[in-house]
């Protein structure tokens, strides 16, 4: 994991605009980001054709034409991150089920040892955006701590530290976003 305060300095230089400093932030969090990405493609349909590498570039291209100045530190740029990589996902789920619709994906399961833990099923990555988009109309904060420990593989730590509460709080309602998330995935 990358040093918080050099890759904090990278991020303020560039959101005012420095390119290069925009370019230095990738090698920073390329493996971390590496390690996500194959996290997310194991749980996957067997016969997935993306690869992490092509995923993390792609999600890179994206950050590119985001706006820098939205960033405010190492934990929010890999929830950023890891939020395109998981629309990348949605987008190719949507234009496989578009294809072929349906049958049998199996449902997703929040286990506490790992923040996007899959035990070798296939994520319905579909049904989990849907309720997420549930969970954000009732509670966005919950809605953003899932995405910043489910996709974004944050720790507690790091949450509390991207959302501004203490871990104490992260905890709680991360136990409430879970159950809450396998109530409405099982329905």
């Amino acid at each position: 994991m990358a040093d918080a305060a050099p890759f904090d300095e990278l991020v303020a230089r560039a959101s005012r605009g420095d390119r290069p400093s925009l370019e230095a932030l990738m090698p920073l969090v390329y493996a971390e980001l590496r390690r996500l990405a194959a996290h997310y493609l194991r749980g996957e349909r067997p016969g997935q054709t993306l690869q992490p590498t092509a995923l993390v570039h792609e999600a890179y291209l994206r950050l590119l034409k985001d706006r820098p100045d939205r960033w405010q530190n190492r934990a929010h740029f890999c929830a950023i991150a890891a939020h395109s990589m998981r629309q990348i996902l949605i987008e190719r789920a949507r234009a496989r089920d578009a294809l072929k619709r349906g049958g049998g994906q199996p449902r997703v399961t929040f286990d506490e040892s790992l923040p996007a833990a899959t035990d070798g099923r296939s994520l319905n990555l579909v049904a989990l955006d849907a309720a997420l988009e549930r969970l954000a109309a009732l509670d966005a904060d919950q809605a953003r701590l899932v995405e910043l420990r489910f996709f974004g593989g944050l720790t507690i730590e790091e949450t509390a530290e991207a959302m501004g509460s203490s871990p104490a709080t992260v905890k709680r309602h991360w136990a409430l976003a879970r159950a809450w998330l396998a109530r409405e995935l099982d329905a």
